[in-house]
């Protein structure tokens, strides 16, 4: 009696924990769904001037398109965050296929970040300590949902407009049917999860400590 009873709750608990995991997947997809959605399909704001332009490095497309922003006005500077040691305004200009001497002097480089949250904290210790208030965040669009939660965490009273580049390679019309682009698109949004739920935690932890 004592095995047969041992059994059935076995059983019940291994019952429990399938359909932990059966709603869990199912929240999983839905908000896999609901992000894929909210990933921009184009820029929504691509006319009003900000302080600076902050283009996240990732490929010469994104830093082409910020200094095609710098030399049409659309801000005054350019920061180019988490750049490798040693890479220089001119090589990356050179890079971007646009050699324009005009600009360099607009443009600045970050060189600590290692991540997209580094890209956040970088860019908001270069802003505070030139008195920036405003930016236009270039990035590629799987990158945008992502790099606005971190940006707008470390940069609560900026103006952040979001301009997004679109990668040749990603496509993001019917994502999932394209197995090159559903694994970037999961990846960033289980990376989009861990930012968030580590925001929450330290900001649950900061309330609760005394």
């Amino acid at each position: 009696m004592a095995i047969f009873f041992r059994s059935r709750r076995q059983r019940l608990i291994l019952l429990a924990i399938a359909l932990a995991a059966a709603i869990l997947l199912v929240v999983w997809t839905w908000g896999l769904i609901l992000y894929a959605e909210g990933i921009p399909s184009d820029i929504a704001d691509p006319s009003t001037h900000t302080d600076v332009i902050v283009v996240l490095t990732g490929g010469s497309q994104r830093m082409r398109t910020g200094l095609d922003l710098l030399a049409e006005g659309k801000a005054d500077k350019l920061f180019i965050s988490g750049v490798h040691e040693g890479v220089e305004i001119p090589r990356l200009m050179e890079v971007a296929g646009a050699p324009e001497t005009s600009l360099r002097d607009r443009v600045e480089t970050g060189y600590g970040a290692l991540n997209t949250a580094g890209n956040a904290v970088e860019t908001e210790e270069w802003m505070r300590n030139n008195g920036f208030q405003s930016l236009r965040l270039v990035t590629a669009s799987y990158h945008m949902p992502r790099s606005l939660l971190q940006f707008r965490h470390v940069l609560p009273d900026a103006t952040i407009i979001p301009h997004p580049v679109f990668p040749d390679h990603v496509k993001q019309d019917k994502w999932w049917r394209w197995p090159g682009t559903a694994r970037l698109i999961v990846g960033e949004y289980n990376k989009f999860l861990l930012a968030w739920a580590e925001h929450r935690a330290a900001a649950l932890f900061a309330r609760t400590t005394p």
